[in-house]
């Protein structure tokens, strides 16, 4: 009950939408899958982000849906369940694979919390490498300053970038920006909202307008940030055993026709003694990479 309060109040400080979910150790799963219909005028972009949610994880979640002109009144599929990251749960948690990002605080009574929203990320191979770093410093209304591949690259477009872009609406790093350890490397804001979601930037980390209004009240300098690039994750919930599998990048490599031997050390580490896993299941997830959370354990 702590712990639901402590989310429930928590929950007063975010946007209406911002997913946030008390922790407990050994639970990864958390949240649960909604369904919407389709309003009139609306796109999976405009359900995205109501729910939170990323362009890519919408469209996984609605093949064969037009993403821009769903019929109206048709029932879409809402992605707002989430394993959480392996890994130490403490200040920021960067999963550039699902295009995420997490949030763990604790609460006066030491009970954990999460609170987790979509990304813009690089484009290829403009992707920060997997590491830990920290928040070195916050900045509202911040300048942008093109760096020299970003003015070469518009110039070969035909466009000429100013060396300097004041704060306001034609900054494409928004209201607010942490500044990481990293060098060159933001969480920011986007004046471009429907780019959340995507692989879009010049390889900043993007949030929703309201999302980083949030995560920078919440985020002091000095918190710790660890990006991992893991295109799957496993996890517990209760007695049962889940996999997601992200659709990984161009740019990276890809075993065919097998099953990845990271992918069966993770499910061996996690299975418990006697528990029979879905290997199946398990071929199938790898195979389809469609970001859907399946169950591998224990069987039906």
């Amino acid at each position: 009950m702590r712990r639901l309060l402590l989310a429930i109040g928590l929950a007063a400080a975010l946007p209406a939408a911002a997913a946030v979910f008390p922790t407990t150790p050994g639970e990864a799963l958390v949240g649960e899958w909604r369904t919407e219909q389709v309003r009139p005028d609306d796109t999976l972009l405009d359900i995205a982000r109501r729910h939170d949610l990323g362009y890519e994880e919408m469209v996984q979640a609605n093949p064969g849906l037009d993403p821009w002109v769903p019929p109206v009144g048709a029932t879409v599929q809402v992605p707002t369940q989430f394993l959480l990251p392996p890994g130490p749960r403490r200040g920021l948690v960067i999963d550039l694979a699902r295009m995420r990002l997490f949030h763990y605080t604790l609460g006066p009574t030491g009970s954990g919390v999460v609170t987790t929203h979509p990304l813009g990320i690089g484009r290829e191979f403009r992707l920060p490498a997997a590491g830990e770093t920290r928040v070195v410093r916050k900045r509202t209304d911040p300048e942008w300053i093109p760096p020299p591949s970003i003015r070469a690259e518009r110039a070969a477009e035909g466009e000429t970038l100013p060396p300097r872009i004041p704060p306001g609406p034609d900054n494409p790093l928004g209201s607010h920006a942490l500044y990481l350890g990293i060098p060159a490397l933001l969480i920011h804001g986007t004046n471009r909202p429907w780019g959340i979601g995507m692989r879009v930037s010049g390889g900043c980390l993007r949030l929703y307008p309201e999302d980083i209004a949030s995560l920078y009240a919440r985020v002091p300098v000095g918190t710790p940030v660890r990006i991992v690039r893991q295109p799957f994750v496993v996890g517990r919930s209760g007695d049962d055993l889940y996999l997601q599998v992200s659709p990984g990048f161009p740019e990276d490599e890809t075993t065919e026709g097998s099953l990845p031997n990271d992918v069966i050390r993770a499910v061996a580490t996690q299975r418990r003694r006697h528990e029979e896993v879905d290997w199946d299941e398990v071929s199938r997830a790898v195979a389809e990479r469609s970001g859907a959370i399946v169950r591998i354990a224990p069987t039906p």
